[in-house]
Parts: structure tokens; C-alpha cells; sequence
């Protein structure tokens, strides 16, 4: 092992930054401190075609967002000069070579020449791996002198910025052998690898969209809490000795080995994620729920016009996320547009009826003191009616009215949260609908 450890999370700027490049920034981050190690960010823009600043920022804003703090920042397209240094004294010293090429447009390239045979490397996760270097050729590693690929500009940086572990996904292990080649070429030390294994989807394919895999920015955008995410993302292919599962960041570097990290692919089951965030969301006291949620939803709810903390203690054990409330509470601020035929619990019973059950409700509602008006009180004196007609009969019409929806909190809930005055107001307008 190193005296000092470093490693590097080196994204390429060419797409949103995603669960799998966040898994790997934060065992590259974990590693580090653990360690009492330098944790770097690398932006890989040698890509001109496809690099984008703004892909850069979401990159740079996600890792901030889950405060994922580097040591050390530095962006290749600002390091073109120490490439061609290294691409000339590749070539004079006869490890490359300028080579012509015949696709389309007659152009030269610069190549790096293959010795053939094999080549093996110590990998802290999958142990020894070895590889035939014959299939490889002699690879390209520039366009030209001032225009370096992905292999050249990768193994220099890493050599003049000391990184000291490299931690990347399983799909770079076909990268591994060419950059150990120039390596060797440069007089570089060649560093400590480790290949994390594949995200996978439930149905154990490589996680795509359509396994419910979205970039870091949406669920940041949905409302989901950064603990939560590093939570999720740090059991992805790793667990402690013990059955814990709530880990706070800390908890993660001080528990985190990477020996513990397996080697068949990491199911990313987005429902997991729910249960993190959930529960991280119960953990939070109703101010602080308050003031995490503000950004996320309709400011009405902070008019005062509203009792937030009961919209909130209802909310903390229904939602994923806090910008499930505006979907979930909506009614409280306008009742929704729906079909009459909502009102009929499990599609059963005539219009009449339910015109009467609710009438019957309405006249409890009107009689009861302002001062009493709450959950307690109205289901103390409605269930007793209920209880007679029948709960559904009763409850669900009621509940339907009152919000609209056919998933909402009880009836009692909602009363509470609305207050008397448009409690009745509500149930007289779906008794005038009606």
C-alpha cells in the first residue's frame, strides 16, 4: 500500500451524470478518506465532438449536491501541451509511431506499437486477471499530436497527479492492458486497480432506463435526500461485516473495505432507493421536513393559510419523495375535477344513497362546536353512523368528496387538515353536484 492514497473519479463530460458514475465517485471517495487518502475529480473533455460544458456542470453540481468534496479539480482540455510532450517522447523514444490512414479522407494518426503477448495485472477485486495482447494490434492514441484519446491522456494524468488506486466499473478492464502498455512506455508506476462490478436491473440485464434509471438530476429534482442516495448508491455491490443498512456518510467511510466489494453485478432496485429516502424522511423533525421541502413544493402550503405540520405528518409516511406532496395534497389547496362515478365505493350503489349518506354526514359536520372540529371529534361522531350503513358506504364517498381522489388520507385526516368551514363547504357543493 502507498504511503499516501489517492484516487480519482474521471468522468467524460458527454451525458448527465448517472447512478452508476455516482456509485463509483463515492467508493473512489470512500477509499480516500478512509485511508486518509486525496480524493480527485478529473473531467475527461478530450472528446471535442461530444464533451459539453453543461454536462460538466451537472457533473461538477451533483457531486457538491451530495457533498462528495475533492481534493483536487482539473479538466484535460486545459492540459493539451503536457500530452503532446508525452506523444512526442513516445514516438522519438520508438514506442509510437505516425501512422497514415485510408478510411474516406486520407489522414494520419498516431499508434501505439503492440509487443504482443500477454499481460496481467493484480486486480483488489477480481485477483489476478490476464490478457492476450494479440487482438489489440497497434492501437490508435491521437489523432494527432494536439488531439490525444482516451489511453494516452488517461495514463498521464494519472502518472503526474500521483493517483495512486484506480477504481472504475468491470467495462474498463478491456482499457486496463493498453494503458499499462504506455505505462511501461513512459516510465510511469503503474497503479492499484480495482473493477467494480456492473449495475444491473431487477431482471439482472445491464440497468438502462427502462429499469426505472434516471440521472442524478431528476431525483435531485424530485426531492429525494442526499443521505438517502449515498446510502443506496454505497450498498450497491458492498456491504458491511454486520446487517446494517442505514449508514450515514461517516458510518460508510469508516465501515467501507474494498475487499467487500463482490464481483457479480449489483442489482439497483430503484424501490430500494424509496424505502432509503422513506426513511430518512421520517427521521427528520416536522420543522426540518419544512424547510427541506420548501423548494420542492407549491409555496400555498406556506401561506399560512394552511396547517403545515399536519399536511407534513400525514405526508412523512406516505411519500418517496417531497415532490410526491403537491400530488398527493393538491386537494387541500383545489379540490380536483373527477367523474361522479368515483363516489360509489367499488363501483357499487346508486347516486341517491350516497346523496343521502352525505347529507346525513353534513348535518353531523353543521351541528358540531368550531372549537371541537377535529380528526377525534368527527370520526367519534360519524363512525357511529357509519358503522351502521356501512364503513364503505359512508367513508368513501365522504373521502371522495373532500379530496377527489381515490387514494388520499381518511376522511378524518382531511377534515382536520381543512378545517370546518370547507369541510362543509365541499360536501354541500358534491350534494348540489349530485
Amino acid at each position: 500500500m502507498p504511503k499516501e492514497i489517492k484516487t480519482r473519479f474521471a468522468p467524460s463530460p458527454t451525458g448527465l451524470l448517472n447512478f452508476a458514475s455516482v456509485r463509483t465517485a463515492l467508493f473512489n471517495y470512500l477509499f480516500a478518506k478512509k485511508n486518509n487518502g486525496k480524493f480527485a475529480l478529473r473531467i475527461e473533455d478530450t472528446d471535442k465532438e461530444r464533451s459539453k460544458k453543461e454536462f460538466e456542470d451537472d457533473i461538477v453540481s451533483g457531486l457538491k449536491w451530495l457533498k462528495l468534496d475533492w481534493d483536487e479539480f482539473l479538466r484535460q482540455s486545459d492540459r493539451l501541451d503536457l500530452y503532446k510532450k508525452y506523444l512526442k517522447k513516445l514516438v522519438d523514444d520508438g514506442y509510437a509511431f505516425v501512422s497514415t490512414e485510408e478510411e474516406g479522407a486520407r489522414k494520419e494518426v498516431i499508434r501505439f506499437k503492440n509487443p504482443g503477448g500477454r499481460i496481467h495485472f493484480d486486480d483488489l477485486i477480481r485477483g489476478r486477471v490476464e490478457m492476450d495482447l494479440t487482438d489489440l494490434g497497434n492501437f490508435v492514441i491521437a489523432k494527432d499530436f494536439n488531439e490525444p484519446l482516451y489511453h494516452v491522456a488517461v495514463v498521464v494524468d494519472d502518472f503526474e497527479t500521483g493517483i495512486t488506486h484506480v477504481i472504475r466499473g468491470e467495462d474498463h478492464i478491456s482499457n486496463t492492458p493498453r494503458q499499462i502498455l504506455i505505462q511501461r512506455a513512459i516510465g510511469a508506476v503503474q497503479p492499484i486497480y480495482a473493477h467494480l462490478p456492473l449495475l444491473l436491473g431487477k431482471d439482472k440485464s445491464k440497468l438502462s432506463k427502462r429499469h426505472g434509471a434516471e440521472p442524478l438530476s431528476a431525483y435531485r429534482e424530485k426531492g429525494y435526500i442526499t443521505h438517502a442516495i449515498l446510502n443506496f448508491a454505497g450498498l450497491l455491490g458492498w456491504h458491511p461485516v454486520d446487517e446494517r443498512e442505514i449508514l450515514s456518510l461517516d458510518e460508510l467511510i469508516g465501515l467501507f473495505s474494498i475487499e467487500r466489494v463482490q464481483k457479480g453485478g449489483a442489482v439497483c432496485d430503484f424501490e430500494k432507493l424509496n424505502w432509503f429516502n422513506r426513511e430518512y424522511i421520517k427521521r427528520l423533525s416536522l420543522d426540518e421536513l419544512a424547510a427541506m421541502a420548501k423548494e420542492y413544493i407549491s409555496s400555498d402550503y406556506y401561506s399560512g393559510k394552511y396547517d403545515l405540520n399536519k399536511i407534513l405528518s400525514l405526508a412523512r409516511e406516505r411519500m418517496n419523495n417531497f415532490s410526491e406532496i403537491n400530488d398527493q395534497f393538491d386537494f387541500v389547496i383545489q379540490l380536483p375535477s373527477f367523474e361522479k362515478d368515483l363516489l360509489r365505493w367499488k363501483g357499487k350503489g346508486g347516486f341517491k344513497e350516497i346523496k343521502k349518506r352525505l347529507v346525513t354526514v353534513l348535518e353531523i359536520l353543521s351541528e358540531t362546536d368550531k372549537k371541537e372540529f377535529s380528526k377525534e371529534t368527527t370520526e367519534r361522531l360519524i363512525m357511529p353512523y357509519a358503522q351502521k350503513e356501512g364503513r364503505g358506504e359512508v367513508l368513501w364517498p365522504l373521502r371522495v368528496a373532500l379530496s377527489g381522489k381515490a387514494a388520499s388520507p381518511s376522511p378524518f385526516e382531511i377534515m382536520d387538515i381543512l378545517g370546518q368551514e370547507e369541510t362543509i363547504l365541499r360536501i354541500q357543493k358534491m350534494i348540489e353536484i349530485l
